[in-house]
Parts: structure tokens; C-alpha cells; sequence
């Protein structure tokens, strides 16, 4: 007995023709229609993201407006770092890093008082600006490829340049990083420094044990109470931290610095205006220290026209620069008046004459062999 054609057998094969010709072409007119349904779902997709896009962008275009509406600028801050950013015992914020809101809120608003400072922890300062809950971070945070990339986030310029150092207690018996093989190291979750700790480690072949910590008053508290026989962070929190102790002198700074950590502010991604202030309003304060103009005799220089036409062009009193970025032509003056220029924000907070005690090095001016340098007012 011949076999049975499989096609007239019942449920098999119930969409395929018998022809295998025409199943071919209808598989690649199947195939044709879904090419189509994904091309379509995908303009709609690209579509759906531009839309959103331009909306983000909208909105992030809007914070010069808001602060102008609001009367005050939200300023992400530190919790409280000694002489970067902390209140006093009135409760009135100073410090390093708070006297750059201020003067941006000079710029702007004409009013150097006009600042919400905002603490933020190491975890949550990105995304407090990315949610729009401050209008710029100026939080002792390092500038990174990932951060500017793929957080979204653009940074304005460097504050401060500064690099990952460690402290021991005199008594621990060592000179160098490279002496704390199988020591417990106290470091804050989410930062830079938790990176950079492994990699120092790693390449050095020695060995170490963690102990995490969300603040910097909590690595502070869990250090001095011997949790920890390392505190590590930027040095020039180390230093800072160190000038809150009883006992300062009890404690060293180790000579190694083993990373690269220019710290400065950020804003939001897309809004280059505001971005523009943030930005030139610092370059405003260092192109002040260069050029000599001080909180001293910023308003005598800004009443006419000086010899240096750098200045004046600083000053407002030729050119238009201000109207270039949506403010009026005193702007750096009123930011050079309410806290000075770069030199005397640094001396005054962080300075060798301070508890903090920290040198200008490579946050001198460039002609004094720094890093620091503003591009041309012009």
C-alpha cells in the first residue's frame, strides 16, 4: 500500500500549501509586512524619543527663567564639608564652593543672599539636577567621561583641582600608601574615590578591607572610633575633615596622590544658556584674580574705563558681553563685589592662613605655574 499524501492527513501542516512554491512566496509577503510593521514601529519610537527630547530640552531651557521667577537659586551642596560648605553657627552657609552659588546668584539676581542651599550626599546629587530640584550642583564633584556622557550631566569648568590621597593616625607607624597592605580602609559608596581605591590597590598588589560609609560625618565618626584604619577621599576633604578634629595633629596625610579629580560645577544637559552663566561667572572670578581686580576696588575700576581693555570688557564698561549671555553688563561685578575673585574665595575658606590649610598649588593662577586659567573676556 502506497503511504498516505501527508497533506490530506488531518492537522498536519494546515497552513502550508501544497505548492512549495507558493508557501515561499507567501513566508516572504509575511516577511515583507513585518519588515514594514518594525519600520513603522521604529519611526514611531525615534518620534516618540525626539518628541521627548525636545520637551527635556524645553524644560531644561527654562532655569534662568525659573530662578528669575523664583527670586533665588537652588544650589546643590555638600551636607557639610569644613571650608567648602557648611552652615556656621548662625546657620548662614559659607565656604569655598558656596561662595561660587553666591556669586551666581549675584550675577543673576543682584543679590548674593538669594541662594536655597540644597544638601545633597554623594548618592543623590545627580539625579537632585538631573529631577530639576537644584539648578546647579556645586558640590566638590569630580568631572568624568561617564558623568558627562552617560549621566547627562555637563560640567561647566574646574573649581578646584584636586587628586585622592589617604589618612592614617601618626600611631599606625606608616609613611606611605604603599604601606597599607591588609589595612581597613573607611570609603564612601558611589564616588569616584571607591574606584580609584581598588585600582590603587590592585596595581600596588596589596590588599585591603572595605568599610563603607553614605556621608562624610559618617567616615569621620567611624574613623576616629577605629572602624577604620584609613580614611580615604579627595585631599581636599581630608584636609578639611582633619581641621574638625580635637586633636588634629594626631593624624597624618599620606604623600601619594593617586588620581586625577578636577571638581567643579554642573548643570543640566541641554541648557547651554544657563550653562554659560555657571560657566563664565567662575571664569569671571578667576580672570578677576589674574588681572588684579579685587572686592577691594572692583567698583572704583567698574566706574570707567581702565588702561586694560581686558578688564573693561570684564567690567562692562566696553563691549557687550553681558547681553551675550542674557544679562546686563554689571554681572561680574556683582560677583567679584559680593565675594571676591578666586584668590580671595580661596584664602578666605580654604587658604594656609585657615584651619583647613591647604596651599594654592595646582589651583594657582597659570603664570604662577597653576592650572588655573580663564579663557579670554573678548
Amino acid at each position: 500500500m502506497n503511504p498516505p499524501n501527508v497533506s490530506t492527513i488531518e492537522g498536519c501542516c494546515p497552513s502550508e500549501p501544497a505548492n512549495p512554491a507558493l508557501g515561499r512566496e507567501k513566508r516572504s509577503a509575511e516577511r515583507a509586512v513585518n519588515q514594514e510593521e518594525v519600520k513603522m514601529n521604529k519611526k514611531v519610537f525615534l518620534g516618540a524619543l525626539t518628541v521627548a527630547g525636545l520637551a527635556a530640552g524645553a524644560s531644561a531651557a527654562a532655569t534662568i527663567d525659573d530662578v528669575k521667577a523664583r527670586g533665588s537659586l537652588k544650589c546643590g551642596s555638600n551636607e557639610g564639608l569644613a571650608g567648602f560648605a557648611a552652615p556656621d553657627a548662625n546657620g548662614v552657609w559659607q565656604g569655598f564652593d558656596v561662595s561660587l552659588c553666591r556669586a551666581i546668584a549675584a550675577a543673576v539676581l543682584g543679590d548674593a543672599q538669594a541662594v536655597e542651599f540644597v544638601p545633597l550626599t554623594s548618592q543623590t546629587r545627580f539625579t537632585a539636577l538631573a529631577a530639576g530640584e537644584v539648578d546647579v550642583l556645586i558640590r566638590n564633584s569630580t568631572w568624568t567621561f561617564s558623568r558627562d556622557t552617560d549621566l547627562k550631566l555637563d560640567f561647566v569648568g574646574v573649581n578646584y583641582y584636586d587628586g585622592q590621597g589617604f589618612m592614617v593616625r601618626n600611631d599606625i607607624g606608616v609613611s606611605s600608601a604603599k604601606e597599607l597592605d591588609g589595612t581597613t580602609v573607611c570609603i564612601q559608596t558611589g564616588t569616584t574615590t571607591e574606584l580609584n581605591l581598588a585600582d590603587f590597590f590592585r596595581v600596588n598588589n596589596i590588599s585591603y578591607e572595605p568599610v563603607p560609609v553614605a556621608t562624610n560625618a559618617e567616615g569621620q565618626q567611624q574613623y576616629l572610633a577605629g572602624a577604620c584604619d584609613v580614611y580615604t577621599t579627595d585631599i581636599s576633604g581630608l584636609a578639611a575633615t582633619r581641621a574638625t578634629f580635637e586633636n588634629a595633629g594626631e593624624h597624618v596625610i599620606l604623600p601619594e596622590v593617586v588620581s586625577k579629580e578636577p571638581l567643579g560645577p554642573a548643570v543640566r544637559h541641554g541648557d547651554s544658556e544657563w550653562g554659560d552663566i555657571v560657566r563664565w561667572t567662575l571664569n569671571a572670578l578667576i580672570a578677576a584674580e589674574e588681572y588684579g581686580v579685587t572686592s577691594a576696588n572692583v567698583m572704583e575700576l567698574a566706574a570707567g574705563p581702565t588702561t586694560n581693555p581686558e578688564i573693561n570688557r570684564l567690567l562692562g564698561t566696553e563691549g557687550e558681553l553681558g547681553a551675550m549671555i542674557g544679562l546686563d553688563k554689571d554681572w561680574a561685578v556683582r560677583a567679584i563685589a559680593a565675594v571676591g575673585n578666586y584668590g580671595e574665595v580661596f584664602e578666605r575658606n580654604i587658604g594656609e592662613a585657615t584651619p583647613i590649610g591647604l596651599a594654592r598649588g595646582l589651583n594657582a593662577q597659570w603664570t604662577e605655574g597653576g592650572l588655573l586659567y580663564a579663557p579670554p573676556f573678548r
